[in-house]
């Protein structure tokens, strides 16, 4: 490989909003021009903690499909697929828990705290597949041997585990896999409209796919300063949501815009107004793409297929390599 392989995948749990995209997506958008780049739809993830309903995992699967498309992603340059539909990824995560120390997996550190806050909301998921996660994660990502992983600090646990499960097992068979190590992603923390996290939750979110004007309304519902009640008093953008989203999309205008609050010299609305036309701009690529193919469905599909085909053959091969390293 004349540049470092990629693997990455995110679980098709439901609609992406901007925090979502902001999170990873956009990375991966940039990263696809230096790497070689395997990205997933994790459908099997999903079912460590939505095993009991699976009715809109297609639906799910066609719509994350879409983001991804519509982000940017290049289905020639990089391999997207479907997890489920490249059958290596089950065989090898039950090759590896057979290896796989018990307590290795008891020790990760948010085992206990998904468990707990899962278990809060009724949801029953002292499943082995739960806790068996990070071994399919392994899996994943080493099945295409990638040496390198975008993560945020969060998933360092997993991904330290899964260099474990790699000495482990070139240890105990043959140097079949690379270690694969972490690429640290910052992204820009996006609040919902009301200040807190944005989370479909608490229904603060701005949708992805929004339309410009969907976008506008949202826009026009963020909180601002409260100690700000007329447009003759100066705000204090530190403290307003608005001016938050205006230093991701509205870099240019920023500065103008903080001192014109402080000084009372633009209103709230106003504000707002000049945000939401910032935001409709540089995601109207983003939308152009989006419509087009949802105007094309089948073209999704193909371009699902083409991926899966792209990533059995690889997959195919590392097999061949770990059943005889591992004299199957």
């Amino acid at each position: 490989m004349s540049k470092g392989r990629i693997f990455s995948g995110m679980q098709p749990s439901g609609k992406f909003h901007l925090g979502n995209y902001l999170g990873a997506l956009e990375n991966w958008v940039r990263l696809q021009h230096d790497y070689e780049c395997i990205f997933s739809i994790v459908d099997l993830h999903a079912l460590t903690s939505k095993y009991e309903d699976t009715r809109e995992l297609p639906e799910n699967i066609h719509n994350m499909a879409l983001d991804w498309l519509s982000a940017g992603l290049d289905p020639e340059k990089n391999i997207v697929f479907v997890q489920s539909q490249v059958k290596e990824h089950a065989e090898l995560h039950l090759l590896l828990s057979m290896m796989t120390p018990l307590s290795w997996l008891e020790r990760v550190p948010t085992y206990k705290d998904k468990l707990q806050q899962l278990g809060s909301q009724g949801k029953d998921i002292n499943t082995y597949g739960f806790l068996g996660y990070p071994v399919l994660m392994t899996a994943d990502i080493i099945l295409y041997k990638a040496d390198t992983v975008p993560v945020g600090e969060d998933q360092i646990p997993h991904l330290e585990l899964a260099r474990e499960i790699v000495r482990r097992f070139n240890h105990l068979y043959s140097p079949v896999f690379p270690e694969p190590q972490a690429k640290l992603s910052k992204a820009p923390l996006l609040p919902g409209i009301d200040g807190r996290k944005m989370s479909k939750s608490y229904g603060n979110e701005i949708p992805y796919a929004a339309s410009p004007d969907e976008l506008r309304a949202r826009v026009r519902l963020m909180v601002t300063d409260p100690q700000r009640i007329k447009k003759t008093d100066a705000g204090n953008p530190d403290v307003c949501t608005v001016h938050k989203f205006h230093k991701i999309f509205n870099l240019n205008q920023i500065d103008e815009i903080s001192q014109s609050c402080r000084q009372a010299g633009i209103g709230c609305v106003d504000c707002k107004k000049r945000l939401a036309e910032q935001m409709v701009i540089n995601l109207a690529d983003i939308h152009v793409r989006r419509s087009e193919y949802e105007a094309n469905p089948s073209r999704v599909k193909e371009i699902l297929a083409y991926g899966n085909e792209r990533a059995r053959k690889m997959a195919a091969a590392t097999m061949e390599e770990v059943r005889q390293a591992m004299n199957l």
